[in-house]
């Protein structure tokens, strides 16, 4: 009984970071914080066997296995080292513009680790539903010429990099 409960645990936990996992591979959603993009990420992925496995021992709903078995197709068809490397968070490096009428609305400056082949780069427009969740958008083309922009160019460096 306790087994199973926790089972349905582990099984919510999953389809909470499975969720998590789908919407970040759009490519207008971002998880900013780096240990929650690790779990969902290292939890969609290499979790989906372990909740396989305890689904079927525990021999739960054939439903509760949907999402892990997507998970690990997942693994094969888009490769471990590929999502592995995926699971870097972008980070602030500078907000060149600052909305006008909208505090967590910014243009930003965001560099993403990507190990010893060195940084991604991009500059983006975004728009912070949480500190931890964000929408990105490309950065309109006339920026400098739009009123509810402010240029602050503040320095973040949010991957401590030494200038």
């Amino acid at each position: 009984m306790l087994l199973k409960k926790i089972a349905k645990i582990l099984n919510i936990i999953f389809s909470l970071s499975f969720g998590l996992f789908l919407l970040d591979l759009l490519p207008n959603f971002d998880i900013k914080n780096q240990l929650i993009k690790s779990f969902v990420y290292i939890f969609s992925t290499y979790g989906s066997v372990l909740i396989i496995l305890i689904n079927l021992q525990q021999k739960l709903n054939k439903l509760t296995l949907i999402f892990p078995t997507i998970g690990v197709l997942g693994i094969f068809f888009i490769g471990p080292f590929k999502i592995l490397n995926a699971k870097s968070a972008w980070k602030t490096q500078t907000i060149i513009y600052q909305n006008g009428h909208l505090a967590n609305k910014t243009i930003e400056f965001q560099l993403q680790d990507i190990g010893s082949r060195g940084y991604n780069k991009r500059e983006v427009e975004t728009f912070y539903l949480t500190k931890h969740f964000m929408i990105i958008a490309e950065v309109p083309k006339d920026i400098e010429n739009r009123v509810e922009w402010v240029k602050v160019n503040e320095e973040i460096n949010e991957l401590n990099l030494k200038y």
